[in-house]
């Protein structure tokens, strides 16, 4: 189990970077401040390819406390805590999620929202009349529901971890029927899919906390220049991390 999440983790690490960090910057739709960005892009502004500004906070702004439970509970089974690494709590994967739904992605403002809402085919992409903040909000309530239903009254975060895993490969098989048009499978793999971007991308989005999902794989981070490293084949690179925004301490030589 141990070597088949490492082996999970390392498959999606560049992937999962990659599509966190740019689709993270892109969610946010700044890039530089606000005030100096031109629409279309022309004519180029000094400025305008600044790093994001940091997420800044401690507290929740989208999920309530029953929700927080949830997510809690989710991300701890989709990646747990053990001696490989940081698991996705640890990682502040919740924190991310949150704001990430708080703001632009969670109001779909990158998503053609308009009906019909058909079911499509995978390769047709998000088809869904919810934004991801709905989808999120409406998909947790189903949920609980459901599993009130099925366990006694005992909501997802009441479950135990053999109940939870059956749950959630019942959900990722889309077997699962839910109330209020949640369509559970839509919902498993935008979950999955955010809490890899939140488990990998840069710590400036809220997650990776102390860039321990990157050390965990030997990801050197957001370094400007790797050149002295691409004729050097199944290396370890060995430099430490560094975040978009640097690191206490660390300057380039």
């Amino acid at each position: 189990m141990k070597n088949a999440r490492r082996a999970f983790l390392i498959q999606t690490a560049l992937a999962g970077t990659a599509v966190a960090a740019g689709t993270a910057a892109r969610r946010d739709g700044e890039l530089g401040a606000p005030e100096r960005i031109i629409q279309g892009g022309v004519p180029w502004v000094e400025g305008t390819a600044d790093g994001p500004p940091a997420t800044e906070g401690s507290g929740f702004k989208f999920f309530s406390a029953a929700e927080q439970a949830f997510i809690r509970a989710v991300v701890e089974r989709l990646i747990p805590n053990d001696e490989v690494g940081p698991g996705a709590i640890e990682a502040g994967v919740p924190f991310f999620l949150d704001r990430q739904l708080a703001g632009p992605f969670g109001r779909g403002d990158h998503f053609y929202l308009a009906g019909p809402w058909k079911k499509g085919a995978p390769e047709q992409g998000y088809q869904s009349r919810f934004s991801p903040a709905e989808l999120y909000r409406n998909a947790i309530k189903a949920i609980d529901a459901h599993c009130s239903r099925q366990f006694g009254g005992r909501a997802f975060a009441a479950l135990g971890a053999d109940e939870l895993d059956a749950l959630l490969k019942d959900l990722e098989a889309g077997k699962v029927e839910l109330d209020d048009g949640v369509d559970g499978k839509s919902f498993f793999n935008m979950l999955l899919q955010n809490t890899k971007e939140g488990y990998f991308g840069d710590p400036i989005y809220g997650g990776n906390k102390d860039m321990g999902a990157w050390k965990m794989i030997g990801f050197p981070g957001a370094h400007y220049d790797y050149s002295d490293w691409i004729a050097r084949h199944g290396e370890r690179v060995a430099i430490p991390p560094v975040s978009i925004k640097g690191r206490p301490g660390w300057r380039e030589t």
